[in-house]
């Protein structure tokens, strides 16, 4: 039986994680929430490890627009303490799968970004996360797993598709921006794939390294929020587009987050499928429940 530690289990990420290792009764899990377990302590982070064949990391600092005021606070978790359990799991020879974004990329690309596509953060968050991947790849260079993600959105956490919704009730038309272009990825599918990688990962099946946990296809913002209108059986035509330059944001947002899914063939997996067809599961699917539902 392999043991498996998620850090961050209280998240959105980390709680569709949890349900997806629960249908695994070969399996023993520990979950770890940020109460239970500060990854930005070196000894705690220790004894945590201890004992595990993989850790999931999905803790971090999510927090974009605050990155740009709190740039220590933010490397602090979304670097240093990776660093904390890459040294973890180099030395017990557990498995490190960590969670990591397209903000690592400058967006500004015209096709989607490779997986060894060199990296170029425009704000202070992307270089936080930068700093976790780079510790991963030094401390884990044959069993650590870099999954990037984007436009992360699950039935456990504050995201776009519930925030459309939400304004949705208290106001007849939506301005979304259009000129952002990304590959919208359901929390609980991504966990699927996470756990299909730390199977194939434990049987030599996967090299270590980059892959890019995202949906296949592009949309927009505009373009997600009308799909989330007429999958919750809401006129479309309420949503209208229009330009980031009407939103201004502490942090630059990369304006092209498309990325290229082609290293999951070396590990025998497909990628995952198209935006379209897990928005449409994620409103479907009874496990997890979706709060974002509408009658």
């Amino acid at each position: 039986m392999s043991r498996v530690l998620v850090t961050g289990a209280g998240g959105m990420l980390g709680r569709d994680l949890l349900a997806v290792l629960a249908t695994r009764p070969d399996l023993k899990v520990t979950a770890a929430t940020r109460a239970e377990l500060d990854i930005t302590d070196a000894e705690a982070v220790d004894a945590a490890v201890a004992g595990h064949d993989v850790v999931f990391n999905t803790a971090a600092w999510t927090d974009v627009d605050g990155a740009e005021q709190h740039e220590a606070a933010a490397t602090a978790v979304n670097g240093d303490a990776v660093a904390h359990l890459a040294r973890a799991c180099a030395a017990t020879g557990a498995r490190l799968l960590h969670v990591s974004t397209d903000y690592v990329f400058p967006g500004d690309a015209g096709q989607p970004y490779a997986e060894d596509a060199p990296t170029d953060p425009v704000n202070a968050y992307g270089r936080s996360k930068l700093a976790g991947e780079r510790a991963v790849a030094r401390f884990l260079p044959e069993t650590g797993y870099v999954v990037r993600t984007a436009w992360l959105y699950g039935a456990h956490g504050p995201n776009f598709v519930a925030t459309m919704l939400r304004l949705a009730e208290q106001r007849e038309q939506l301005d979304v921006v259009d000129d952002q272009q990304g590959q919208p990825t359901w929390s609980y599918a991504l966990a699927t794939q996470l756990v299909a990688l730390a199977d194939a990962a434990l049987a030599g099946r996967a090299p270590a390294g980059v892959y890019h946990g995202t949906c296949s296809g592009r949309t927009t913002w505009y373009g997600l929020a009308r799909a989330t209108f007429t999958l919750a059986g809401l006129d479309p035509e309420r949503v209208r587009p229009t330009t980031s330059d009407r939103f201004p944001r502490p942090a630059a947002r990369p304006a092209y987050s498309v990325l290229g899914h082609d290293r999951w063939a070396a590990a025998g997996l497909p990628p995952l499928p198209d935006w379209r067809d897990t928005l449409s599961d994620a409103f479907d699917s009874p496990t997890p429940p979706a709060p974002w539902k509408v009658a």
